[in-house]
């Protein structure tokens, strides 16, 4: 049951960009097309749940044992642009149509914030299910990070198809572009508002 409730909680009660405005500068900026934001989403939901996993065992296994728990916003962010280059050096020798997807997104998502965001609120928050309050173990930890991937994939694709829709409208000439993507995303995070109180 706890499960379904962090998965619930992540994609629409809680969606990283729309409820805590992680990964904006992607979510703005790869959103023009909805081909592009579904190459996106997916390459930032297999390094989202993989950086999860791992930074979970450092901060558990390394960092707390070590007392250097100071120094896990740097281990964090060398772990994730260590596996974003890692992902990218496998795909390109085993599947090159795939790198060939992906690899203008790939880069992208080292200086996306929700992926370090995501890693950082797994080991720094007590969360509360049910009125219970506890620290995530590994395996919600890992479904909290797919999550809320799904739920940056829900809210960039989304987000893309009414920008292609908005792109053949008739829009004033005072808010073509960036301005009506803004009140776009805006109108987007209040709809994704009425999903609170769901759990």
């Amino acid at each position: 049951m706890e499960y379904i409730i962090i998965l619930i909680s992540a994609v629409f009660v809680n969606n990283i960009v729309l409820s805590q405005f992680l990964g904006v500068c992607p979510f703005l900026g790869v959103s023009k097309k909805v081909s592009t934001a579904v190459g996106m989403s997916g390459a930032v939901c297999f390094v989202m749940a993989l950086s999860t996993l791992v930074t979970y065992l450092i901060q558990y296994y390394v960092l707390l044992p070590l007392n250097i728990e100071f120094m896990q916003t740097i281990a964090f962010i060398l772990v994730i642009a260590a596996l974003v280059q890692m992902v990218e050096i496998i795909l390109k020798k085993i599947s090159p149509s795939l790198y060939q997807a992906l690899g203008i997104f790939l880069p992208l998502i080292t200086t996306n914030c929700a992926v370090l965001g995501v890693a950082l609120m797994v080991v720094q928050k007590d969360f509360t299910f049910c009125g219970a309050s506890h620290m995530l173990n590994l395996g919600e930890s890992v479904v909290f990070a797919v999550a809320s991937a799904i739920g940056y994939g829900v809210a960039i694709i989304l987000f893309a198809g009414m920008r292609e829709q908005i792109a053949t409208s008739n829009v004033p000439k005072a808010f073509k572009g960036t301005p009506i993507a803004l009140v776009t995303a805006g109108i987007l995070a209040l709809a994704f508002m009425g999903f609170s109180g769901l759990v």
